[in-house]
């Protein structure tokens, strides 16, 4: 449209110069005539100019009106897309400060919650603290009680030993001046058999019963025989596992042989039998012996060897072994 006026305003200059050209460039008598002429041309050229630029002018307004309508309508029908656009964008915003307030609101719950936890927890540790607390005292206290009482118990022990202590000592003194006014009155010939009866007694084993008659062997009548070795102090029952332990030194012995060999020797049943239990003896190893003694002086069968050794008081079992020991 701009183009098409300024090519009708360059038409209405050129046509105005024409005009002057025409106007002035003949003769004074026709000068009249072309002025005429070129201002009815110039009338024309200026008519088609402005008629040609209000059809322009017209066209370009009418255009201009149609496209504002055309945008008017586009705006019209856009403008309920823009509403619910904007509607929309309300409600996302609406919806979305909703979720930030409920969002919110869970996060103080769980802040609460957390906290209310937190303080339950300290509670527990407090209360088991306390807990640990109350049980290192009450673990303190019984410690102490223990070694009170074991502080107790101690000296109450050390009083009984030296209460007992004594006690033994006066008894021992008692014994020894029971023994002394005893010494004092018996006769020289008892004086000697209770000496030769301790001498005995020094180097080797004897029963009761044993001693008498080695004392009555020695020349000492019964009586006094009898009264020495009453007036000796002597554990008989130390006396048989000597003798037990003496047996087992020289020669080998069945369980049942060693406890008959000491009744033979004076003990009585229950002395031999303790002492036996008492000694810490092999029985099967005393069946080997034994086995190999009868082979060093004699000869025997695998079966006579197994009967010898079952006489002499050992086992089946010990018997078989020992022998199967020998070669057999």
């Amino acid at each position: 449209m701009a183009a098409f006026l300024l090519f009708v305003m360059l038409l209405v200059l050129v046509g105005t110069i024409v005009f002057f050209v025409l106007s002035f460039s003949k003769g004074e008598g026709n000068r009249r005539k072309y002025l005429i002429r070129s201002g009815i041309s110039l009338g024309a050229v200026l008519f088609f100019g402005f008629g040609a630029g209000l059809a322009a002018i017209s066209s370009s307004f009418t255009g201009e009106v149609a496209a504002e309508s055309e945008i008017v309508e586009i705006e019209e029908k856009d403008e309920p897309k823009e509403d619910g656009k904007e509607s929309e964008l309300e409600k996302d915003k609406e919806e979305k400060q909703v979720e930030e307030k409920e969002t919110k609101k869970e996060d103080e719950k769980e802040a609460e919650e957390q906290v209310e936890k937190e303080e339950e927890i300290n509670i527990v540790k407090e209360k088991q603290k306390e807990e640990e607390q109350e049980a290192k005292e009450k673990e303190a206290e019984e410690l102490a009680k223990k070694e009170q009482e074991e502080k107790e118990a101690e000296k109450l022990a050390q009083k009984e030993a030296e209460e007992k202590e004594a006690e033994d000592q006066a008894k021992k003194d008692e014994e020894e001046r029971k023994a002394e006014e005893e010494k004092s009155t018996t006769t020289f010939s008892q004086n000697q058999a209770i000496e030769t009866a301790e001498n005995y007694l020094n180097y080797t084993a004897f029963s009761k019963q044993g001693l008498i008659e080695q004392l009555k062997f020695e020349g000492f009548s019964q009586e006094e025989a009898t009264e020495a070795v009453e007036a000796v102090s002597v554990d008989w029952q130390q006396q048989a596992i000597s003798m037990a332990e003496n047996y087992l030194d020289y020669t080998a012995f069945s369980k049942s042989g060693l406890v008959e060999q000491l009744e033979f020797e004076g003990f009585s049943q229950e002395h031999a039998s303790h002492a036996v239990d008492s000694v810490s003896v092999d029985w099967q190893e005393q069946a080997v012996t034994m086995a190999q003694n009868y082979l060093d002086y004699s000869s025997f069968s695998k079966g006579g060897l197994i009967d010898q050794l079952i006489f002499e008081g050992f086992s089946s079992e010990h018997a078989n072994y020992a022998v199967s020991q020998m070669g057999f």
